[in-house]
């Protein structure tokens, strides 16, 4: 990031975006449409040099991580193309991130710290075309494309994606373990991928249980994926909490469970195949899924359907209308604010009352429009504008009545900069991109100018499940990230050892504070902020178990929390990429995705585990 001659970051900081004292294109906090000159920020240096490493839950969704890139599933890498992306029509603005580089230039007085992205490693950027919200292009024409490709390298993640199954068709043969569904069929006993007897969830708990030594968490539960999916996987949605019930959606099927033991407690056959859904659940425990139209192959995600998930009750159900090419083609973002559901697309937000499906408000007057919002009691929308080159580039941050859909304040970006994610809502914490450079942003809670971070020891590795190829582009949905009112936390990559380190930043100033490393040589990811302490989840080696640690907002050195048994450290390794939750004393990992390679592999894959004492 730009800073002032003699304070430049170290190698490895942030790109910047622009300086809104200077004038042209800078930042405005305001109310309704009208600007207002910022305070000085470190934006707009001249001789912006070229390509970074990629940057990246806000301080989480579901107040917790904000959710983890979804590399791998366990599988080893194999033969096939990678770093490339799919054919695509007009490309659609997209959330994600470039691949991580390695090799930083110094920068120069005024210049930009920025990261080399190696592209002979990740393969070539995807082709030019509009930009702005709704993500890479993963709509019904990219689906054929997907199918077809059996592995591919997720450009960043540096590991692989593996996708497969046998595709026969889209109908659910196996079901949750714990009892039976009254929509799917008990768990086969062997596995079509290798001939070996599988061992149920309880059996395998059970021995993992048995090796705890004093001082670990057992397992408490243990769940497979037991759907035969069709080429390609199935994103798995959720972890949404309600009262005693955790709730995740997958494939036609949401299901709640017990948090204490995974009893099922119901589950909901749905008419078609999921497509989206928002992070969070209402505080009376609604959510609101996207569907697709029908069953036909490429069929249009334009669908709502409203779950309780108290009850497991399906409840209204309402299609959208998708006008025009941009509409049709981009992916939604979805995110729930108050009792308001709201569904992002590259040319517009709609929302919708989620108590009984009204919708509240629509297109915006004008050229721009929201096409996401991030979850949670303050709605904060990323807005781009259509211009006269007939794309979406110039983009804002608003706020906006999730009731009325009134624009409260505005601040508008600069030219070619770009919303990436929400980090945090509050304090408002925003990532901005461009092709080859990347800035973290602090806006106050009425829109105006803060700062903007800078400095530390570089290689920061937030994680988002847009690095992956989801059909799902949430502006919420980062892991490695969180706030509290004055504190903003951040992990680095690991380099050739699992361990890495934690580093805070001042929000008033936007400077580096301090780091701190990660507990016992195993990597750590900040969660959220919890009674003056970061909690974080330490993830598995081998022959040791992840966990939960804690750091003082003054830095120093982690204690762990709640500490994962080693006899169970292989289990927890093949949750390559999780969604984390820590919540009333127990960890939830869940995949937020399945697939296999051969055989039934996703039937018989660990979905979620719950550790606890």
């Amino acid at each position: 990031m730009s800073q002032p001659p003699g304070q430049q970051p170290p190698q490895g900081g942030f790109g910047a975006p622009y300086d809104p004292q200077t004038g042209t294109g800078a930042g405005t906090g305001s109310s309704g449409s009208g600007a207002h000159p910022q305070p000085a920020g470190p934006y707009d240096a001249p001789g912006r040099p070229g390509p970074y490493g990629q940057p990246p839950q806000p301080s989480g969704p579901y107040g917790q991580p904000p959710a983890q890139p979804r590399p791998g599933y366990g599988y080893p890498p194999q033969p096939g193309p990678y770093g490339q992306q799919p054919p695509q029509p007009p490309t659609q603005p997209g959330y994600g991130y470039p691949p991580q580089g390695h090799g930083h230039p110094q920068p120069g007085p005024g210049q930009l710290s920025v990261h080399q992205m190696p592209t002979q490693q990740y393969g070539a950027p995807p082709p030019a075309g509009p930009q702005g919200g709704g993500g890479w292009f993963r709509g019904r024409a990219a689906k054929a494309v997907g199918v077809a490709v059996a592995v591919a390298l997720v450009a960043g993640a540096g590991i692989w994606f593996a996708v497969g199954g046998d595709g026969d068709d889209d109908k659910p043969v196996a079901g949750p373990t714990h009892s039976a569904s009254p929509t799917v069929s008990p768990s086969p006993t062997g596995s079509k991928a290798t001939g070996e007897p599988v061992i149920s969830p309880e059996d395998e708990a059970r021995t993992i249980n048995a090796g705890v030594k004093s001082g670990e968490a057992k397992v408490l539960w243990l769940q497979k994926g037991g759907v035969d999916l069709p080429a390609g996987g199935e994103d798995v949605y959720g972890p949404w909490f309600a009262g005693d019930t955790v709730a995740k959606a997958m494939f036609y099927t949401v299901s709640g469970y017990s948090v204490s033991d995974g009893t099922l407690q119901w589950s909901v056959r749905l008419p078609t195949r999921m497509c989206s859904a928002p992070s969070l659940p209402t505080d009376d425990g609604k959510i609101v899924l996207a569907i697709r139209h029908d069953t036909s192959e490429g069929a249009e995600c334009n669908t709502l359907q409203m779950i309780d998930l108290t009850t497991g009750k399906a409840g209204w159900r309402k299609t959208f209308v998708r006008k025009g090419i941009w509409d049709g083609l981009s992916d939604l973002a979805m995110s729930v604010n108050g009792g308001t559901v709201t569904v992002g697309r590259t040319s517009r937000s709609e929302g919708f009352r989620v108590s009984d499906g009204k919708q509240l408000f629509g297109e915006q007057s004008g050229a721009c429009q929201p096409f996401g919002f991030a979850s949670g009691p303050v709605a904060i929308a990323a807005t781009s504008c259509h211009t006269a080159d007939d794309d979406y580039k110039d983009q804002q941050v608003q706020r906006i009545d999730p009731a009325t859909g009134k624009v409260l304040w505005t601040y508008k970006l600069k030219k070619d900069w770009e919303i990436a994610q929400f980090y945090s809502v509050s304090p408002l914490v925003v990532s901005l991109k461009q092709p080859d450079k990347w800035g973290i942003l602090v806006l106050n809670d009425d829109g105006s100018y803060r700062t903007q971070l800078s400095g530390g020891p570089g290689e920061y590795a937030p994680k988002c499940d847009d690095e992956l190829m989801a059909l799902s582009k949430n502006l919420d949905n980062c892991m490695g990230v969180a706030a509290d009112a004055n504190t903003f936390y951040m992990a680095t990559r690991t380099g050739t050892e699992r361990d890495n380190k934690i580093v805070a930043f001042d929000l008033t100033t936007g400077k580096y504070r301090w780091s701190a490393k990660s507990p016992d040589g195993q990597t750590a990811t900040p969660l959220r902020v919890e009674n003056g302490k970061l909690l974080m989840y330490v993830s598995p080696v081998l022959k040791k178990g992840g966990g939960i640690a804690s750091l003082p907002s003054t830095g120093g050195t982690p204690l762990m929390v709640l500490r994962h048994p080693a006899s169970g450290a292989d289990m927890e390794l093949g949750f390559v990429g999780p969604r984390v939750v820590y919540v009333g004393g127990r960890t939830l990992l869940m995949r937020t995705r399945l697939s296999g390679i051969s055989g039934d592999e996703e039937v018989d894959a660990r979905s979620m585990v719950v550790f606890g004492n």
